[in-house]
């Protein structure tokens, strides 16, 4: 009888089957602002998929648009002056 299994080699960690380090976690932690502004902007654009859109509806969006430009622009300026992770 011959043994049609596939010949595979020890099973190891790889790079991509790991944890985080906490430099990738700080730096996450560190866009979170721009994370939950994102969020917040598709949750605001779904509801407006799930019915015609009103004048309440442009308004979240506009100001969820609003809210993930004023996040970039704090981590971007944050950004310049001090990165998580590297010492100056």
């Amino acid at each position: 009888m011959v043994h049609i299994g596939a010949d595979q080699t020890v099973v190891t960690a790889e790079e991509f089957d790991r944890e985080p380090t906490f430099a990738e976690l700080d730096a996450i932690a560190y866009e979170m602002p721009v994370i939950q502004a994102e969020v917040e902007l598709l949750d605001a654009q779904i509801i407006a998929l799930d019915r015609t859109p009103n004048e309440v509806d442009a308004r979240r969006i506009r100001r969820a648009r609003r809210r993930v430009l004023a996040a970039r622009r704090t981590l971007a300026n944050t950004a310049a002056t001090q990165v998580p992770g590297v010492s100056a």
